[in-house]
């Protein structure tokens, strides 16, 4: 999907085992540029070594700023489970064993950091991770 530009945004819900709710949510929107989806699977050809290194640093930097985030998170105290929802455009091929959700916001009072962003010359990525604030019931 990613190859094809079809995934629009990435989603991974942390949820409570016990009740569903959503704990956190870390969303990734995909931006793609013009150029690259005018020019179609062509825009995916090999990349200069220097694009790869530079592409692999912000990733690393977006890792790192996702690690230090356990910083002001707030702890998970209980059995979790998490989901990964992808948003794609109209024309994806989705299996038929996934199934359509709902986007699995967070109820009540949230609070959301931005992520640093980071693009490559077919994508942009800008993250974000939202959790419920205060946190209740120890979570």
């Amino acid at each position: 999907w990613m190859q094809r530009s079809q995934v629009k945004k990435l989603v991974v819900v942390i949820a409570s085992q016990a009740t569903g709710d959503t704990l956190e949510r870390w969303a990734f929107d995909v931006h793609v540029s013009e150029e690259a989806a005018a020019a179609g699977p062509d825009a995916t050809a090999p990349r200069a070594q220097a694009d790869a290194v530079r592409e692999q640093k912000e990733i690393q930097a977006i890792i790192r700023q996702i690690t230090a985030s356990v910083t002001f998170l707030p702890l998970l105290d209980e059995p979790c489970s998490f989901d990964l929802l992808v948003y794609t455009d109209k024309w994806a091929d989705v299996p038929k064993a996934w199934d359509e959700s709902d986007p699995k916001h967070i109820v009540g009072a949230i609070q959301e950091v931005k992520l640093r962003s980071f693009s490559t010359k077919i994508h942009k990525v800008e993250g974000a991770v939202a959790y419920r604030f205060p946190a209740e019931g120890g979570c």
